[in-house]
Protein backbone atom coordinates (compact mmCIF):
# COMPACT_ATOMS: atom_id res chain seq x y z
CA UNK A 1 0.00 0.00 0.00
CA UNK A 2 1.22 3.53 -1.00
CA UNK A 3 0.83 6.15 1.71
CA UNK A 4 2.70 9.24 0.23
CA UNK A 5 4.20 9.99 -3.06
CA UNK A 6 6.98 12.27 -3.37
CA UNK A 7 6.62 16.07 -2.95
CA UNK A 8 6.10 18.32 -6.09
CA UNK A 9 9.53 20.20 -6.75
CA UNK A 10 8.35 22.18 -9.40
CA UNK A 11 9.17 24.98 -7.64
CA UNK A 12 12.21 24.61 -7.01
CA UNK A 13 13.76 23.20 -10.43
CA UNK A 14 11.65 27.11 -11.98
CA UNK A 15 13.84 28.87 -9.15
CA UNK A 16 16.98 27.72 -9.85
CA UNK A 17 16.31 27.61 -13.68
CA UNK A 18 15.46 31.11 -13.73
CA UNK A 19 18.27 32.85 -11.23
CA UNK A 20 21.38 32.37 -13.27
CA UNK A 21 19.93 34.82 -15.60
CA UNK A 22 19.98 37.96 -12.92
CA UNK A 23 22.25 40.44 -13.56
CA UNK A 24 22.24 41.23 -9.86
CA UNK A 25 24.43 37.48 -8.92
CA UNK A 26 28.12 37.20 -9.77
CA UNK A 27 29.95 34.44 -11.58
CA UNK A 28 30.53 31.94 -8.15
CA UNK A 29 26.63 32.48 -7.23
CA UNK A 30 25.54 31.46 -10.75
CA UNK A 31 27.69 29.05 -10.69
CA UNK A 32 26.78 27.07 -7.72
CA UNK A 33 23.12 27.70 -9.10
CA UNK A 34 24.29 25.30 -12.13
CA UNK A 35 25.44 22.52 -9.46
CA UNK A 36 22.61 23.02 -7.13
CA UNK A 37 19.98 22.43 -10.33
CA UNK A 38 22.20 19.94 -11.42
CA UNK A 39 21.99 17.89 -8.02
CA UNK A 40 18.14 18.43 -7.66
CA UNK A 41 17.52 17.03 -11.25
CA UNK A 42 19.32 13.89 -10.66
CA UNK A 43 17.93 13.51 -7.25
CA UNK A 44 14.54 13.47 -8.01
CA UNK A 45 14.93 11.15 -11.01
CA UNK A 46 17.04 8.70 -9.13
CA UNK A 47 13.83 8.93 -6.16
CA UNK A 48 11.12 8.33 -8.91
CA UNK A 49 13.09 5.64 -10.66
CA UNK A 50 13.38 3.92 -7.26
CA UNK A 51 9.93 4.87 -6.59
CA UNK A 52 8.46 3.18 -9.56
CA UNK A 53 10.20 -0.26 -8.23
CA UNK A 54 9.15 -0.11 -5.08
CA UNK A 55 5.21 1.04 -6.12
CA UNK A 56 5.42 -1.79 -8.76
CA UNK A 57 6.44 -4.09 -5.94
CA UNK A 58 4.36 -3.31 -2.89
CA UNK A 59 1.17 -1.45 -4.89
CA UNK A 60 -1.10 -4.52 -3.99
CA UNK A 61 0.66 -5.62 -0.42
CA UNK A 62 -1.38 -6.80 2.25
CA UNK A 63 1.70 -6.56 5.15
CA UNK A 64 3.55 -3.43 3.83
CA UNK A 65 2.65 0.33 3.49
CA UNK A 66 5.10 2.59 1.69
CA UNK A 67 5.63 6.70 2.26
CA UNK A 68 8.33 8.48 -0.20
CA UNK A 69 10.12 11.40 0.41
CA UNK A 70 9.67 12.17 4.47
CA UNK A 71 11.60 15.08 6.20
CA UNK A 72 11.57 15.10 9.74
CA UNK A 73 12.11 17.99 12.41
CA UNK A 74 12.65 17.02 15.89
CA UNK A 75 14.83 19.10 18.53
CA UNK A 76 16.41 20.99 15.69
CA UNK A 77 17.94 18.14 14.06
CA UNK A 78 16.45 16.55 10.14
CA UNK A 79 15.87 13.46 9.31
CA UNK A 80 15.52 13.30 4.81
CA UNK A 81 14.24 10.06 4.14
CA UNK A 82 13.98 9.21 0.72
CA UNK A 83 11.72 6.11 1.19
CA UNK A 84 10.04 4.30 4.11
CA UNK A 85 8.59 0.55 3.95
CA UNK A 86 6.69 -0.01 7.52
CA UNK A 87 5.87 -4.20 7.67
CA UNK A 88 3.27 -5.82 9.70
CA UNK A 89 6.24 -7.48 11.56
CA UNK A 90 7.36 -4.57 12.80
CA UNK A 91 10.26 -3.77 10.83
CA UNK A 92 11.24 -0.74 8.96
CA UNK A 93 13.16 -0.02 6.07
CA UNK A 94 14.98 3.05 5.24
CA UNK A 95 15.73 3.44 1.73
CA UNK A 96 18.71 5.83 0.58
CA UNK A 97 18.62 6.53 -3.32
CA UNK A 98 21.60 7.65 -5.03
CA UNK A 99 22.07 8.53 -9.00
CA UNK A 100 25.55 8.37 -9.56
CA UNK A 101 26.75 9.44 -13.21
CA UNK A 102 29.97 7.33 -12.49
CA UNK A 103 31.02 4.65 -11.31
CA UNK A 104 31.07 3.58 -7.07
CA UNK A 105 33.78 2.29 -5.60
CA UNK A 106 33.57 0.80 -1.49
CA UNK A 107 36.55 -0.27 0.03
CA UNK A 108 37.21 -2.96 2.48
CA UNK A 109 36.53 0.35 5.46
CA UNK A 110 33.05 1.07 4.28
CA UNK A 111 34.35 4.30 2.15
CA UNK A 112 32.46 5.51 -0.74
CA UNK A 113 34.11 6.76 -4.23
CA UNK A 114 32.52 7.89 -7.23
CA UNK A 115 34.73 8.00 -10.07
CA UNK A 116 33.72 9.96 -13.33
CA UNK A 117 36.02 9.79 -15.94
CA UNK A 118 39.29 8.10 -14.10
CA UNK A 119 38.82 11.19 -11.68
CA UNK A 120 37.89 9.88 -8.30
CA UNK A 121 35.87 11.65 -5.79
CA UNK A 122 35.61 10.65 -1.95
CA UNK A 123 31.55 11.42 -0.74
CA UNK A 124 29.34 10.95 2.12
CA UNK A 125 28.55 7.53 3.02
CA UNK A 126 25.08 6.47 2.37
CA UNK A 127 24.68 4.03 5.15
CA UNK A 128 25.96 6.52 7.61
CA UNK A 129 23.88 9.02 6.74
CA UNK A 130 20.56 6.58 6.74
CA UNK A 131 21.71 4.96 10.01
CA UNK A 132 21.76 9.12 11.32
CA UNK A 133 18.54 9.64 10.07
CA UNK A 134 17.31 6.23 11.52
CA UNK A 135 18.17 7.77 14.81
CA UNK A 136 16.02 10.87 14.80
CA UNK A 137 13.20 8.23 13.48
CA UNK A 138 13.94 6.11 16.60
CA UNK A 139 12.85 9.44 18.81
CA UNK A 140 10.06 10.42 16.72
CA UNK A 141 8.36 6.92 17.03
CA UNK A 142 9.04 6.90 20.95
CA UNK A 143 7.81 10.27 21.01
CA UNK A 144 4.30 8.85 18.17
CA UNK A 145 4.28 5.47 21.08
CA UNK A 146 4.93 3.58 18.09
CA UNK A 147 5.79 0.09 19.69
CA UNK A 148 4.94 -3.87 18.65
CA UNK A 149 2.87 -5.65 21.11
CA UNK A 150 5.79 -6.85 23.18
CA UNK A 151 6.37 -2.83 23.79
CA UNK A 152 9.39 -2.55 21.47
CA UNK A 153 10.25 -0.25 19.19
CA UNK A 154 10.32 -0.83 15.09
CA UNK A 155 13.54 -3.19 14.01
CA UNK A 156 15.35 -0.53 11.54
CA UNK A 157 16.85 -1.80 8.42
CA UNK A 158 18.85 0.36 5.92
CA UNK A 159 19.89 0.23 2.50
CA UNK A 160 21.06 1.97 -0.16
CA UNK A 161 19.13 1.85 -4.29
CA UNK A 162 21.21 2.98 -7.05
CA UNK A 163 20.33 3.24 -10.96
CA UNK A 164 19.79 0.04 -12.77
CA UNK A 165 22.73 1.21 -14.76
CA UNK A 166 25.20 1.54 -11.89
CA UNK A 167 28.17 0.28 -11.88
CA UNK A 168 29.23 -1.01 -8.36
CA UNK A 169 32.97 -1.93 -7.37
CA UNK A 170 32.69 -3.83 -3.88
CA UNK A 171 35.02 -5.20 -1.45
CA UNK A 172 35.91 -8.70 0.29
CA UNK A 173 32.18 -9.72 1.97
CA UNK A 174 34.46 -10.54 5.08
CA UNK A 175 36.09 -6.81 4.78
CA UNK A 176 32.85 -4.81 4.69
CA UNK A 177 29.16 -6.33 3.94
CA UNK A 178 27.55 -4.02 1.23
CA UNK A 179 24.39 -6.46 0.77
CA UNK A 180 22.69 -3.38 1.86
CA UNK A 181 23.71 -1.62 -1.56
CA UNK A 182 21.50 -2.78 -4.26
CA UNK A 183 20.57 -1.44 -7.65
CA UNK A 184 16.77 -0.60 -7.71
CA UNK A 185 15.49 -3.09 -10.19
CA UNK A 186 17.32 -5.98 -7.72
CA UNK A 187 14.75 -4.94 -4.70
CA UNK A 188 12.56 -8.05 -5.56
CA UNK A 189 15.43 -10.38 -5.20
CA UNK A 190 16.81 -8.45 -2.28
CA UNK A 191 13.64 -8.53 -0.83
CA UNK A 192 12.99 -12.25 -1.08
CA UNK A 193 16.14 -13.08 -0.04
CA UNK A 194 17.33 -11.00 2.85
CA UNK A 195 13.76 -10.28 4.02
CA UNK A 196 11.49 -13.06 3.29
CA UNK A 197 13.78 -16.10 3.90
CA UNK A 198 15.28 -14.82 7.44
CA UNK A 199 15.44 -17.85 10.23
CA UNK A 200 13.40 -19.01 12.65
CA UNK A 201 14.35 -16.36 15.47
CA UNK A 202 13.86 -13.55 13.55
CA UNK A 203 10.56 -14.88 12.07
CA UNK A 204 9.67 -15.60 15.97
CA UNK A 205 10.46 -12.57 16.60
CA UNK A 206 8.24 -10.63 14.12
CA UNK A 207 4.88 -12.96 14.71
CA UNK A 208 5.04 -11.64 18.32
CA UNK A 209 4.77 -8.59 17.58
CA UNK A 210 2.78 -8.99 14.49
CA UNK A 211 0.14 -6.02 13.58
CA UNK A 212 -2.69 -5.59 11.94
CA UNK A 213 -2.67 -4.00 7.91
CA UNK A 214 -5.08 -1.32 9.62
CA UNK A 215 -2.64 -0.69 12.31
CA UNK A 216 0.67 -0.04 10.10
CA UNK A 217 -1.60 2.10 7.75
CA UNK A 218 -2.29 3.89 10.82
CA UNK A 219 1.77 4.72 11.69
CA UNK A 220 2.06 5.68 8.10
CA UNK A 221 -0.53 8.18 8.56
CA UNK A 222 0.93 9.51 12.06
CA UNK A 223 4.13 9.88 10.45
CA UNK A 224 3.06 11.34 7.05
CA UNK A 225 1.32 14.25 9.41
CA UNK A 226 5.01 14.28 10.71
CA UNK A 227 6.54 15.67 7.55
CA UNK A 228 8.01 18.95 7.48
CA UNK A 229 8.48 19.93 3.82
CA UNK A 230 11.55 21.85 3.09
CA UNK A 231 11.14 25.59 1.69
CA UNK A 232 11.43 25.60 -1.66
CA UNK A 233 12.55 29.06 -2.28
CA UNK A 234 15.01 29.02 0.36
CA UNK A 235 18.78 29.89 -1.09
CA UNK A 236 21.65 29.97 1.65
CA UNK A 237 23.04 33.41 2.78
CA UNK A 238 26.13 33.42 0.54
CA UNK A 239 23.10 33.77 -2.84
CA UNK A 240 22.05 36.97 -1.67
CA UNK A 241 22.79 39.57 -4.09
CA UNK A 242 25.92 41.79 -3.46
CA UNK A 243 25.45 45.49 -2.81
CA UNK A 244 26.78 47.52 -5.61
CA UNK A 245 28.12 51.06 -4.84
CA UNK A 246 26.28 53.47 -7.41
CA UNK A 247 28.79 54.69 -10.07
CA UNK A 248 30.11 57.88 -9.98
CA UNK A 249 29.67 60.35 -12.77
CA UNK A 250 32.23 60.57 -15.65
CA UNK A 251 33.17 63.89 -15.46
CA UNK A 252 35.26 65.13 -18.71
CA UNK A 253 38.30 67.06 -18.71
CA UNK A 254 39.00 70.14 -20.36
CA UNK A 255 40.90 70.31 -23.38
CA UNK A 256 44.78 70.35 -22.25
CA UNK A 257 46.05 73.93 -22.82
CA UNK A 258 49.42 74.46 -24.73
CA UNK A 259 51.90 73.71 -22.22
CA UNK A 260 53.23 77.03 -21.68
CA UNK A 261 49.83 77.82 -20.72
CA UNK A 262 49.59 74.91 -18.28
CA UNK A 263 53.13 76.27 -16.75
CA UNK A 264 51.77 80.09 -16.93
CA UNK A 265 48.67 78.78 -14.56
CA UNK A 266 50.60 76.79 -12.37
CA UNK A 267 53.21 79.14 -11.20
CA UNK A 268 51.55 82.11 -9.68
CA UNK A 269 52.26 85.72 -10.92
CA UNK A 270 53.99 88.25 -8.62
CA UNK A 271 51.94 89.62 -5.72
CA UNK A 272 52.04 92.94 -7.66
CA UNK A 273 51.01 91.64 -10.73
CA UNK A 274 48.02 89.47 -8.99
CA UNK A 275 44.49 90.34 -10.38
CA UNK A 276 42.84 92.96 -8.24
CA UNK A 277 40.94 91.85 -5.05
CA UNK A 278 36.80 91.75 -5.90
CA UNK A 279 36.45 95.00 -3.98
CA UNK A 280 38.88 96.90 -6.44
CA UNK A 281 36.67 96.86 -9.81
CA UNK A 282 38.90 98.14 -13.20
CA UNK A 283 35.84 100.62 -13.37
CA UNK A 284 36.30 104.24 -13.20
CA UNK A 285 34.86 105.55 -10.17
CA UNK A 286 33.99 108.83 -11.96
CA UNK A 287 32.45 107.89 -15.00
CA UNK A 288 32.10 104.21 -14.64
CA UNK A 289 33.76 103.49 -18.05
CA UNK A 290 36.12 99.78 -18.02
CA UNK A 291 39.39 100.91 -17.13
CA UNK A 292 43.10 98.73 -17.87
CA UNK A 293 44.67 96.87 -15.28
CA UNK A 294 47.80 99.55 -15.58
CA UNK A 295 45.39 102.78 -14.72
CA UNK A 296 43.69 100.73 -11.49
CA UNK A 297 47.08 99.80 -10.37
CA UNK A 298 48.80 103.26 -10.49
CA UNK A 299 45.36 104.21 -8.39
CA UNK A 300 45.58 101.27 -5.96
CA UNK A 301 50.01 102.27 -5.23
CA UNK A 302 48.17 105.73 -4.75
CA UNK A 303 45.52 104.79 -2.81
CA UNK A 304 46.08 107.84 -0.14
CA UNK A 305 45.73 110.17 -2.99
CA UNK A 306 42.74 108.44 -4.46
CA UNK A 307 40.91 107.86 -1.38
CA UNK A 308 41.29 103.80 -2.12
CA UNK A 309 39.08 104.62 -5.39
CA UNK A 310 40.18 103.58 -8.87
CA UNK A 311 40.05 106.09 -11.98
CA UNK A 312 40.25 106.38 -15.65
CA UNK A 313 43.55 108.33 -17.01
CA UNK A 314 41.22 111.51 -18.08
CA UNK A 315 39.77 111.47 -14.74
CA UNK A 316 42.48 110.37 -12.33
CA UNK A 317 42.69 114.40 -11.92
CA UNK A 318 39.64 114.68 -10.60
CA UNK A 319 40.32 111.91 -8.25
CA UNK A 320 43.76 113.22 -6.98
Amino acid sequence: MILKPADNKDRRLTLLEDLPQSAVLDFAQKKWLRTELMRLRKGIQGEKDSAHYLDSYFKNSENHVVLHDLRFVLDGEVAQIDHLIINRGLGMYLVETKNYAGNLIINDHGEFTVEYDDVQFGIESPIEQSHRHGRILERLLEKLEIVGRTQKQPELFHMVMLHPKARIQRPDAKAFDTNNVIKADQFPSWHGQFVESKGVGTILKAALNMRSLDTIREWGEKLKRQHRPADLMALPDFMKPKVVAPARPVVMAAAVPAQSTVLAAAVPPPAEERAPEPARRLICTHCGAKISYAEGKFCWNNAKRFNGQQYCREHQGVGG
